[in-house]
C-alpha cells in the first residue's frame, strides 16, 4: 500500500463522479470535499446499510436526528470547551505542523514493522514447522523490539496523563523522530489546540452568545435520553442511533477524505445497567467487526487497537482499524463511556437524567457503550479496497470497482446495441420497468466494449444489452461485473436476478 494507490483513488474518484474538491473553480478549500452524483449514491447506500443493521434489525435501538447547533453549556458539560485539544508540534525548518501523538504512533509502527520482518524470516526458514506464537515469545530481536514499544507507549501514556507537554517533546527528541518533509529534528514546543469551530448567535454581535458547531453527534443523543426513553417507552438496555454532520478545526487535515473539517458520523449510544459494561463492550466489539466483515473487504484488512490513553469519560476503548492506502488507521471506535455524559448534563442542567428500573425498584444513571464510525472514512475504505486493475485473458486490462453489490451507486445499466431499429425504445421499456426497484442508468454512447469498461470503473454490478434478438423473443444479455460472464435471460427474469445480488439481505444475514 502506498501514496501511489491513494493518488489513483483520488484521481478515479474525480474522473467518475464520486468526489470533487470543494469550490474547485475558486481553487478549492483545504480539507473539504463534495460528493458527486455517484459518490452521493454510494454514501447513501453505506448509511442505509448501517441504519438497517443498527436500527431496523434491533428491536431495542431507535434513531433520531438532533440539530447541529446546541446550547453552549452542552459543550461545557461534555468537556469539549476545556479538554477537546490536540497536542501539536512544528518543525522549524519545514514550517510543517504535526500531531505529536501521531508522530510517536508512526515511530512505533516502524518498530512493529521490524518485528513482522523477523517473523517473516522465521517463516521462510522453518516453513510448515514454524510456530509463530513460540517464535514471538522467544526470539531475542522480537523481544527487544516489543520491550522498546512497551517503554515508548508507557512514557507517552504517563506524560499525556499528567498533561506534561515538555515530556512529550523530550520523547520525540529522544526517539530521534525527524520531520517527514525536511528530515530535520528541529522541533518547537508541544502546544494544545482546541478543535471546536465557534460562531455567534444573535442579531447584534456585541450581545451575541458564542455557540459551537458540534464536534461530535453523541451529545445530541445524551440530551435527548429522557425524551426518547419516555416517548418510546424504552427499557434498559436500549440504544439511540444517529447519522449526522460534525465539524472539527483540524490543523493537520490531509489524506483526502480521511481527515476533514466537515465530516459525517454514524453513532449509536447503548444505555445499560451499571456493572454490565464489560460484557456489553465485548458484545458490541464482536457485532461491529461482523458488520464490517460482511462486506467482504478481507478480514486481514481489519484489526483492533486498544487505546493507550483513555479519554476522561471512558473505562475501556478500542478502535477498529482498517488497512487504508496509508496503512492501518482508525475507522470506528467502540467506547465504554461509563455514566460520565449523563451525570455531567445532570449537573450542568439541574435536570434528573435517570432511569427507573422496575425490576430493581430503583432509579440510576445508566452507563453507556458507544459505537462511532466515520462515514467518510468508511467510504474511503470501501472505495480504495474496491479499486482494482485486472489483466484479462486476452492480455488487455480493465479498471474495475468491485464494490459490494448492495452498495453500488447504479445496480444495472441498460444498453441498446445500436441507436436504431427500435432498440433504444425497447431499452427504455426495460429501464422503465426496473427503475421502480433499482437505481438504473441508460447508456447508448460508444461501442459495447467501451460501455462495459466504463460501467466496470463505476462498479455497476450488471450490464443489460438489448439487441435484435430481444425484439423477437423478449430475451436480453446480462453481463456480471465480477465474472464478466454473459447470460441470455428473459426480460421477466431480470428483476429477480438483480434483486438476489444487490439486496441488503445478503449483507444483513
Amino acid at each position: 500500500m502506498s501514496d501511489d494507490l491513494l493518488k489513483k483513488v483520488i484521481s478515479h474518484a474525480k474522473e467518475y463522479g464520486f468526489i470533487f474538491p470543494s469550490s474547485e473553480i475558486y481553487d478549492g478549500l483545504s480539507a473539504t470535499y463534495d460528493y458527486g452524483q455517484n459518490g452521493s449514491e454510494l454514501k447513501n447506500n453505506i448509511k442505509k446499510y448501517w441504519w438497517k443493521s443498527m436500527v431496523q434489525m434491533h428491536e431495542n435501538i431507535v434513531g433520531i436526528d438532533a440539530s447541529i447547533f446546541m446550547h453552549p453549556t452542552t459543550w461545557k458539560a461534555s468537556g469539549h470547551v476545556d479538554a477537546f485539544n490536540d497536542p501539536l508540534i512544528d518543525n522549524k525548518d519545514s514550517k510543517k505542523r504535526y500531531r505529536a501523538d501521531v508522530l510517536i504512533e508512526e515511530h512505533v509502527e516502524k518498530i512493529r514493522g521490524k518485528i513482522n520482518k523477523e517473523v517473516a524470516k522465521g517463516f521462510k526458514r522453518f516453513g510448515d514447522d514454524f510456530d509463530e506464537t513460540e517464535f514471538r515469545k522467544t526470539n531475542p530481536n522480537v523481544l527487544r523490539n516489543v520491550a522498546k514499544i512497551e517503554e515508548i507507549e508507557q512514557k507517552f501514556k504517563d506524560s499525556l496523563g499528567k498533561d506534561d507537554l515538555p515530556a512529550v517533546k523530550e520523547l520525540i527528541e529522544e526517539l530521534g523522530i525527524a520531520c517527514p518533509v525536511s528530515g530535520s529534528k528541529n522541533w518547537t514546543d508541544v502546544r494544545q489546540f482546541n478543535l471546536m469551530f465557534s460562531t455567534e448567535m444573535g442579531s447584534v454581535a456585541e450581545g451575541a452568545n458564542t455557540i459551537y458547531l458540534r464536534p461530535e453527534t453523541a451529545q445530541g443523543i445524551f440530551v435527548n435520553f429522557l425524551n426518547v426513553q419516555k416517548t418510546g417507552r424504552m427499557k434498559i438496555p436500549f440504544g439511540i442511533a444517529q447519522i449526522g454532520k460534525a465539524f472539527r478545526n483540524e490543523i493537520i487535515a490531509r489524506q483526502f477524505i480521511f481527515r476533514m473539517r466537515e465530516f459525517e458520523q454514524m453513532e449509536m449510544q447503548f444505555f445499560i445497567k451499571p456493572g454490565t459494561q464489560k460484557e456489553w463492550f465485548e458484545y458490541w466489539k464482536k457485532t461491529r467487526i461482523n458488520w464490517h466483515n460482511a462486506l467482504g473487504l478481507g478480514e486481514e484488512n481489519y484489526r483492533f487497537h486498544d487505546h493507550l490513553k483513555l479519554a476522561h469519560y471512558a473505562d475501556a476503548a478500542t478502535d477498529i482499524e482498517f488497512n487504508f492506502p496509508m496503512g492501518f488507521k482508525e475507522l470506528e471506535g467502540v467506547h465504554s463511556r461509563t455514566d460520565f455524559d449523563l451525570k455531567a448534563h445532570e449537573e450542568h442542567s439541574g435536570k434528573k437524567l435517570q432511569y427507573f428500573d422496575p425490576q430493581d425498584n430503583k432509579s440510576y444513571v445508566p452507563y453507556v457503550i458507544e459505537t462511532s464510525i466515520g462515514l467518510d472514512r468508511m467510504f474511503l475504505a470501501i472505495l480504495s479496497n474496491s479499486l482494482k486493475e485486472e489483466t484479462l485473458e486476452d492480455g488487455s486490462s480493465r479498471t474495475v470497482l468491485t464494490l459490494p453489490a448492495a452498495l453500488a451507486p447504479t445496480k444495472a445499466v441498460i444498453m441498446p446495441l445500436t441507436k436504431k431499429d427500435g432498440l433504444p425504445e425497447k431499452a427504455m421499456e426495460v429501464m422503465n420497468e426496473l427503475k421502480y426497484d433499482f437505481n438504473c442508468q441508460y447508456d447508448e454512447k460508444d461501442s459495447p466494449g467501451k460501455r462495459y469498461r466504463r460501467q466496470d470503473a463505476l462498479g455497476t454490478p450488471y450490464c443489460i444489452m438489448i439487441d435484435h434478438q430481444t425484439l423477437e423473443d423478449n430475451t436480453v444479455t446480462i453481463r456480471d461485473r465480477d465474472t464478466m460472464k454473459q447470460d441470455r435471460v428473459s426480460i421477466t427474469e431480470l428483476n429477480a436476478i438483480i434483486a438476489e445480488k444487490v439486496s441488503f439481505k445478503t449483507l444483513l444475514k
